[in-house]
């Protein structure tokens, strides 16, 4: 659906958040300006499909997340999938959103291009592109988004038709385009933080201070003998 009038713009922005630090946050409030989004909506996973289980529980997670963000007005968290039994799947997800929202909002679906490149192996992955735009932001370790980065497949196929190069552009239709935002490279990791915390040194500056609270009282990340 090809429309002149702008659409508003909401954020989906999923991930095991184990546990959410800066690097999360200081992207999402950088795209929230780059694309003019109204709200930025943190998703974290219950049980992935592709990648081994999180370190810590679900509600923990959820809960990290809703500490990170209650100062931030634009920042939202959605339990939908923690709370869904089973493995998760984003297509499931974002369908909800859509259903949710109608299709008077440019649903903007934050991905790292590490996850972009594998997106081919997602459940229903070529329907992803019906509901949601994609916003591929790079991540710390890997190569910066820009013309060098090299899809393949049918991937470079979806790559090429539908890449855009300006924000602007995302409110002009519900889903259907890629967009690759500059944004800060922070060089923080969760690995990291788990494994400081879980050799009892802090994690102090690389996530919120309330959080870094969380993970200590809560004893997280510390292996059990």
């Amino acid at each position: 659906m090809d429309t002149t009038e702008s659409l508003s713009a909401i954020g989906i922005y999923g991930g095991t958040f184990d546990p959410i630090h800066y690097g999360h946050l200081r992207m999402a409030e950088e795209l929230a300006d780059i694309i003019g989004l109204q709200r930025v909506i943190f998703v974290p996973s219950g049980s992935p499909r592709l990648r081994a289980a999180p370190a810590a529980a679900r509600m923990a997670r959820s809960e990290m997340v809703r500490l990170a963000i209650q100062d931030n007005d634009r920042f939202a968290v959605d339990e939908r999938e923690i709370n869904r039994p089973g493995i998760s799947t984003t297509i499931e997800s974002l369908r909800e959103f859509r259903a949710e929202f109608g299709s008077r909002v440019a649903l903007c679906f934050i991905i790292g291009a590490d996850a972009f490149l594998k997106i081919d192996q997602w459940h229903e992955w070529r329907a992803l592109f019906h509901v949601c735009h994609f916003v591929i932001v790079s991540r710390p370790g890997y190569a910066p988004v820009d013309d060098r980065f090299i899809c393949s497949g049918d991937i470079e196929s979806e790559w090429t038709q539908r890449r855009i190069f300006s924000a602007d552009d995302l409110k002009l239709q519900p889903a259907g385009y890629i967009f690759t935002p500059r944004t800060s490279r922070l060089e923080i990791s969760a690995s990291q933080i788990r494994d400081l915390a879980g050799n009892g040194k802090s994690p102090r500056y690389l996530l919120p201070e309330v959080v870094a609270d969380y993970i200590r009282l809560n004893s997280l990340y510390i292996e059990k003998a």
